[in-house]
């Protein structure tokens, strides 16, 4: 999802080429007036020779770069239409009204349903921001960002062989920590890229392995999750970088990985989430879900770079598809943020979907 230039800290570089047109976005999230006023970016669609890097490659802002969002004690904007967050579904309980209306509604316009929800893993479906950066922070800065800036979700990179960064604190104890604190948590996991992308991928799927290495791929993600405290029910996103969707044979491995890792996640008792450009790799899913394809992704998470703090208007998709808290868009890439005395590099996200249940 997000794309960061690298820093020293053992982190792999890529380069983003986009052209920045200025437009001010403001955000502002519940009652505690955290806001932000920043910079929007347009970024032109990854070409096919040139995927973009992705959430697993830590594309952090270098030095030298000026900082592109300040604190705000006016303004209002909300993610989904209502400028508080929100969390809807018990981890204990039963799928809320909302998913049973998304699963009918989903299944009118083309997308299968997400699967039935099985007694205590209905999903649990978070609105307002999500910020992401490829290191999960320390528990300090979680601490320092937590009521002070405009977030209630932060997303974490639990595994993949293509994740591309350094996790130190990531461990049981802080997901459990930060959730305590009150942090809602997005678990990406970096799967293995398209056979047709260009780059150094440590792992690539062939026709010939796209369904086995999809169905490991999977199970890995579930295990990856269960050893941090991220139980049954939790939603899990696959990230799928850029690709060139007109090559036909690339895009059905691609959507034959993605489908066997979906089943290997849900026949765990999780819920599958998806990553990917509205150009190519999400616009792949969408086309499937137009088919009638079957086991697609529960939620949908968007790269569109276009400043729009919102998954409605923005949608690039048909209005029908992934209704119903389940869908994230992306909009904005490497904004230098400090809240509470803490600084952070990241990603924002409009957020209506689905994130973890922990504990």
């Amino acid at each position: 999802m997000s794309h960061r230039r690298a820093r020293a800290q053992s982190r792999r570089s890529r380069g983003r080429r986009a052209a920045l047109l200025s437009a001010a976005a403001v955000l502002v999230i519940g009652s505690g007036v955290a806001a932000l006023a920043a910079t929007t970016g347009e970024h032109p669609a990854p070409r096919a020779a040139e995927p973009a890097a992705g959430p697993g490659v830590d594309a952090a802002a270098g030095p030298g770069e000026s900082a592109s969002a300040v604190p705000s004690a006016s303004a209002s904007a909300s993610a989904s239409g209502s400028p508080s967050p929100s969390v809807s579904a018990s981890p204990s309980g039963s799928a809320s009204a909302s998913v049973s209306a998304s699963a009918s509604a989903a299944t009118r316009t083309g997308v299968p349903a997400a699967p039935a929800a099985k007694p205590g893993t209905a999903p649990v479906s978070f609105t307002g921001f999500a910020f992401d950066t490829c290191t999960a922070p320390s528990l300090a800065t979680m601490n320092a960002w937590h009521g002070t800036s405009p977030y209630g979700a932060a997303v974490v990179y639990i595994g993949g062989r293509n994740r591309g960064c350094a996790q130190p604190q990531l461990t049981a104890g802080w997901v459990g920590s930060v959730s305590a604190a009150g942090w809602k948590l997005v678990p990406l996991y970096v799967g293995a890229q398209p056979p047709c992308q260009t780059g150094n991928s440590p792992e690539k799927l062939t026709a010939d392995t796209a369904t086995a290495l999809g169905t490991s791929d999977g199970s890995d993600a579930v295990a990856k999750a269960g050893a941090l405290g991220m139980r049954p029910g939790s939603t899990l996103y696959l990230d799928v970088e850029a690709y060139n969707t007109a090559d036909t044979g690339c895009a059905d491995a691609v959507l034959d990985y993605t489908r066997s890792w979906n089943r290997a996640v849900h026949n765990s008792g999780y819920w599958a989430g998806f990553y990917g450009f509205a150009s190519s790799s999400a616009a792949g899913i969408a086309q499937a879900a137009a088919q009638n394809t079957p086991d697609l992704p529960d939620a949908l998470w968007y790269a569109r770079y276009d400043g729009a703090a919102d998954t409605t208007g923005s949608f690039p998709f048909a209005a029908g598809l992934w209704t119903g808290h389940r869908r994230a868009h992306q909009y904005q890439v490497n904004q230098k943020e400090s809240y509470g005395g803490a600084g952070l590099t990241v990603d924002r996200n409009a957020w209506d979907a689905p994130v973890a249940v922990v504990g």
